[in-house]
């Protein structure tokens, strides 16, 4: 499947040419996945709500870690989110265009070049999740699937927006020791990954627990086994 479009950055495509074998679970899991199988907040029936996106970036990595995930820290001294481990993505701009079409494949590309330096001529988009709703911010998010067809230098472009930029390996993801139950000072209870020094949780966690379940990557662990938010304190 092919889709193009024009944007300011040259055309836009999302396509499943060419993709390595490893992530054709992933694509059945975008194809087959219903938001409510995601997450139970989902976008308000009335359309409120700030339209964003997020990039959902694999890659194979040189070595032995095998396919990866990009993943970014806020800065802590941001209003929303700060200091959380989270995807590259951000609100849509007016020139990325129609939310309900190419818009948030424009603005994950745009926000991962912006927050981590990475080169969106090297990213192959294959597919969208069901847009989902963040209450605590009031941002409904396209998750846009991509893989790193040519890997480019990343890193922290904005110290006020972002801490580092970090890939970790999806067999870290997977493996049990890392897996736990994060509970919130609200009593809040998910789904949550200790890896590369960072505990990954809320959205971002509970995004990629379901791919990682509905991809059958999925490995038992511990689910009574919970840590508060200030684990390292």
């Amino acid at each position: 499947m092919t889709r193009t479009s024009g944007t300011q950055g040259g055309p836009v495509a999302l396509s499943r040419d060419g993709l390595p074998s490893w992530l054709d679970p992933v694509v059945h899991a975008a194809e087959t996945v219903r938001p409510t199988q995601l997450s139970r907040f989902l976008p308000p029936e009335n359309g409120t709500g700030r339209q964003s996106a997020v990039l959902i970036l694999f890659g194979d990595s040189d070595g032995e870690r095998g396919p990866e995930l990009l993943l970014m820290e806020r800065a802590g001294s941001l209003r929303s989110h700060a200091g959380q481990p989270s995807f590259p993505g951000g609100a849509l701009d007016p020139e990325d265009g129609d939310p309900q079409g190419d818009g948030p494949l424009r603005a994950a590309l745009r926000e991962a070049e912006e927050e981590t330096g990475l080169d969106p001529s090297g990213v192959q988009l294959f597919g969208v999740l069901p847009k989902l709703y963040i209450p605590v911010s009031g941002f409904v998010v396209t998750p846009v699937l991509g893989w790193w067809r040519v890997p480019s230098p990343v890193g922290v472009v904005d110290p006020n927006e972002t801490a580092r930029v970090f890939t970790v390996p999806v067999a870290d993801l997977t493996h049990p020791d890392n897996r736990v139950t994060t509970v919130h000072p609200s009593g809040y209870q998910g789904p949550a990954f200790l890896v590369e020094s960072a505990l990954v949780w809320g959205f971002t966690a509970g995004v990629i627990d379901r791919l990682l379940h509905f991809a059958g990557w999925e490995r038992p662990w511990d689910r009574d086994r919970r840590v508060p938010l200030d684990w390292r304190s």
